[in-house]
């Protein structure tokens, strides 16, 4: 808006510059880069990244199955990993070493994470697996996929934004620097008796 009332009042000013117009017509495109190509900009990053994610999404759950294990002893330590879908922001997690089928049906022996507070022999949780039983991540949700695109959108918008501005500074910095070395070279051909009685100012 601001840009806008510049615009509207160094149009039929006396005084107005040329660097004054130059000046608010950046302003102005500026503004309108910001309020209008960034949102669609932003808009076109998270469709993409929600087809892109969506689509891994729907690959992860038709690689990845969910398969019950059955805990043979707990393994010393615990450790702390971010779940993305539990309730809480972190999980604690125990160690265990333990026995599952695959989904092809061969049977496996290994090492497994559970969140199960105090696992013991005989104890059943759920883990994920790729096809021949090897243990994989728990898939992506299509929720998360959502928020994860969103968010990509929101920051593209962002950026997009804070470029557009970085732009117009840097190139009115450059007007001004131009403008302050025309006034002193006319300064400089102004001379040092500007101002005395005949010299003709």
């Amino acid at each position: 808006m601001r840009a806008i009332r510049g615009l509207w009042r160094w149009r039929h000013n006396p005084l107005r510059r040329r660097t004054d117009l130059a000046e608010a017509w950046v302003a102005l495109v500026t503004l309108l880069l910001i309020v209008v190509a960034a949102p669609v900009l932003g808009s076109l990053v998270g469709a993409a990244a929600q087809n892109a994610l969506q689509r891994s999404v729907r690959q992860q759950h038709h690689d990845r199955y969910p398969v019950t294990a059955t805990v043979v002893r707990r393994l010393g330590g615990s450790l702390v990993e971010p779940d993305p879908d539990a309730a809480s922001a972190h999980d604690t997690r125990s160690r265990v070493l333990a026995d599952w089928t695959a989904p092809d049906g061969t049977r496996r022996h290994g090492t497994a994470l559970t969140i199960l507070k105090s696992p013991h022999r005989g104890d059943r949780f759920g883990i994920w697996t790729d096809r021949h039983g090897l243990l994989a991540a728990r898939p992506l949700d299509s929720t998360t996929a959502t928020t994860h695109a969103v968010l990509a959108g929101f920051g593209a918008t962002l950026l997009a934004a804070g470029l557009t501005e970085t732009v117009r500074r840097m190139i009115v910095w450059r007007m001004v620097r131009r403008r302050y070395a025309r006034w002193d070279q006319a300064w400089e051909r102004a001379g040092p008796d500007w101002g005395k009685a005949g010299t003709g100012s």
